[in-house]
């Protein structure tokens, strides 16, 4: 098995790698599996992917919510071979990203 390649950007002054947790690890670019189903399937023990309803994306990719502040991401994770983009954000939220501009989000604590 070869280097999985993942550009991982941080997108706010005091976010470090450790703060992203295992979700990096959790991705595999040589794995062809769409990047969700990797994340349910490494991220198993902790629960697995949910999708969580009512979110909106906005500009920058920020999240809204319902009635809550909105969520700026804090890490952009891009896997070499896939075409979705991982976005992390505060309270361990997680947004996979298509091109269409498609998203899913999940809690991934």
């Amino acid at each position: 098995m070869g280097i999985s390649a993942i550009l991982v950007t941080l997108l706010h002054p005091k976010i470090t790698l450790e703060d992203l947790g295992l979700i990096p690890d959790f991705i595999n670019s040589e794995d062809p599996t769409p990047i969700i189903d990797q994340l349910d399937r490494n991220y198993a023990h902790g629960g697995g992917w949910h999708p969580m309803v009512n979110f909106k994306l906005g500009p920058n990719n920020s999240l809204h919510y319902p009635g809550d502040p909105v969520l700026y991401p804090i890490a952009k994770l891009e896997v070499a071979g896939h075409e979705e983009i991982v976005y992390v954000y505060d309270h361990a939220i997680v947004a996979v990203v298509w091109p269409d501009g498609e998203f899913d989000v999940s809690r991934m604590d």
